[in-house]
């Protein structure tokens, strides 16, 4: 099985990070869309928005 994680731009919205997070993990996209959000605005502020585009720039 092949561990790597790859954005899936044909499902995603911005840059495919959920939804290639969504597919490696078998969890529905938007859980994972609402995670991110809530997590961002309760916990992480902008630090989860960088953390975001991080993960989609070292993806590609």
């Amino acid at each position: 099985m092949d561990r790597s994680f790859t954005l899936d731009r044909r499902n995603g919205k911005i840059m495919g990070v959920c939804a290639g997070l969504a597919e490696r993990t078998g969890v529905d996209v938007v859980i994972i869309r609402l995670a991110l959000v809530l997590l961002t605005l309760l916990a992480f502020g902008p630090i989860g928005v960088v953390g975001y585009l991080l993960v989609g720039w070292l993806a590609n």
